[in-house]
């Protein structure tokens, strides 16, 4: 069995009036990434060879609302699309592409309002609905209403996670945070994109802030923080240049969102045929 990785949230907090961030919630240990990364250090299939052109990504989306109003959670086909469109455009310098491959529409109250990380409501969700195999992603549209998880912005599960709870796998995100949603400055589809982000094996830009292996890129400068809004020129770090504020796993502003790394290619795409079994 392969060693699993703690799921990665993300959290939208009020910081000042009318002022939201992305922050971090501490959900694993340095042990447990350290082993998870010497296991795929062991076992990783490198990408040489791989096809970029038919790396293409099958989206199950399961849409989870209270009733069937736009307030309540119902996100419409539109939107839907609109995200693929979103992650498609996000992910074009990486060679992924995604397509829907099918939707489901849940009204279940319960749901919508409790579901969240390390929950067993979460595990009934994914256990009711859940379609596809490892090479599949699962997106499920929650509102995250509970006082445990007020301000959560979304979570996922990581590729080595996968053989060890399969049923477990996929993506959860606040349904407002779609393109055209209502949660300011994180409604542009960029939750999503930074959520998969971490389904297909990467870790925040901040991953152990300014000192050891990081985000086990080489060509992410270190980041002592995770960013808010869109501050240019931020250097939490001394040495190896400027925050990047701009990565998709960072936790700037959407509109702050503009780029993955070509170190950050290579790891997904290893971690992709490693754990998932892409076929390319």
């Amino acid at each position: 069995m392969f060693p699993s990785v703690v799921t990665a949230f993300l959290l939208a907090s009020s910081l000042l009036a009318g002022a939201v961030a992305r922050k971090a919630i501490v959900a694993s240990s340095s042990a447990q990434i350290a082993s998870a990364e010497k296991h795929f250090k062991e076992n990783k299939v490198t990408p040489s060879g791989f096809s970029v052109a038919a790396a293409t990504i099958k989206v199950y989306f399961h849409v989870v609302s209270k009733d069937t109003t736009a307030a309540g959670g119902y996100v419409s086909a539109t939107q839907i699309q609109a995200q693929i469109d979103v992650l498609n455009e996000d992910y074009s310098s990486t060679g992924l592409s995604f397509v829907l491959a099918g939707t489901t529409r849940t009204i279940n109250s319960n749901w919508f309002v409790n579901v969240g990380p390390s929950k067993a409501l979460q595990t009934t969700m994914k256990n009711a609905l859940r379609q596809g195999g490892a090479a599949d992603l699962n997106v499920y549209t929650v509102g995250f209403q509970s006082a445990a998880d007020s301000g959560l912005l979304g979570y996922a599960t990581f590729p080595s996670s996968y053989s060890g709870k399969p049923k477990d796998d996929g993506v959860v995100v606040l349904f407002s945070s779609l393109p055209g949603g209502t949660t300011t400055n994180y409604n542009f589809g960029q939750t999503l994109t930074h959520e998969v982000g971490h389904w297909v094996g990467l870790y925040h830009t901040f991953q152990g802030g300014c000192s050891g292996s990081g985000d086990s890129v080489s060509d992410t400068p270190p980041e002592a923080s995770p960013a808010s809004g869109c501050p240019t020129g931020r250097d939490t770090c001394s040495g190896g240049g400027v925050d990047p504020i701009h990565n998709y796993m960072d936790y700037s502003y959407d509109s702050c969102m503009t780029q993955f790394t070509p170190g950050q290619t290579t790891r997904l795409k290893s971690q992709l045929l490693t754990y998932r079994q892409l076929t390319v």
